[in-house]
């Protein structure tokens, strides 16, 4: 076996006999620590449910229930928000093909009905019956428990903290984003295929110019606004391709 080849970089010196030697704290990810605890108390399946698109002014809002598959963790889970675009979409594909999930969605229009809030609920409860086998329990991401035929916990943060709801949030985000492309397609003056319905100054100025789309949520601001106003349909219209 060779030997490993000495560096030819000066030694670290070590530290001073009277100084403090810090440890050293490394991120840590995501983790199937409280599912692996729940399955040693009898508690199985269990399920990761967490929503993409609580925020924008416009398309829908998405829920994703994943039950992972334990021997089948895809490598490079993390929380959504910290990966790349190209990251997300590999690890949708691997989770789709590999865990038993639910998606379910709310309207703007649903939105607009129900509030942001209650929309959400129903769209966890909606993935949730979508999984092809009952969970025992979810794992929920955030502060709210939605209706549901099983132990439900929140868990805050847990798309930065738990594997399961981890995977939720990239299947949650990946549905949205493809739904978002596909409706810029429709109404393409408004570039939702870049900010994905989200409030960017670029967003707000073609609501400013066009007016609202039909896929806009008209309960929220700025757009609330518009609800007693006249409203000219005939640009909207047009954007239509």
């Amino acid at each position: 076996m060779k030997r490993p080849r000495r560096s030819d970089s000066p030694a670290v010196p070590a530290p001073a006999s009277d100084s403090i030697a810090l440890p050293l704290v490394m991120p840590v990810g995501p983790t199937y620590d409280r599912e692996l605890r729940l399955k040693a108390r009898g508690l199985w399946p269990v399920a990761g449910v967490d929503e993409v698109g609580r925020g924008p002014l416009a398309g829908p809002v998405v829920v994703a229930a994943v039950i992972l598959d334990p021997d089948r963790i895809p490598d490079g889970l993390a929380d959504s928000k910290i990966l790349d675009a190209a990251e997300r979409e590999r690890l949708h594909d691997i989770i789709v093909t590999t865990s038993h999930v639910g998606i379910a969605s709310v309207s703007a229009g649903g939105i607009d009905a129900m509030n942001i809030r209650q929309a959400t609920l129903s769209a966890m409860s909606r993935a949730l019956a979508a999984l092809p086998i009952a969970p025992m329990v979810a794992l929920v991401d955030g502060i709210d428990r939605p209706p549901a035929p099983c132990e439900v916990e929140a868990v805050v943060k847990g798309d930065a903290n738990v594997v399961s709801i981890a995977a939720a949030a990239i299947v949650a985000k990946v549905t949205r984003d493809r739904m978002m492309k596909r409706l810029c397609g429709r109404y393409p003056a408004y570039g939702f295929s870049r900010h994905k319905g989200y409030g960017t100054v670029e967003h707000r100025a073609a609501i400013a110019a066009h007016g609202p789309c039909p896929f806009h949520r008209m309960s929220f601001a700025p757009l609330k606004v518009s609800l007693g106003a006249e409203a000219d349909a005939s640009p909207v219209a047009a954007l239509a391709v």
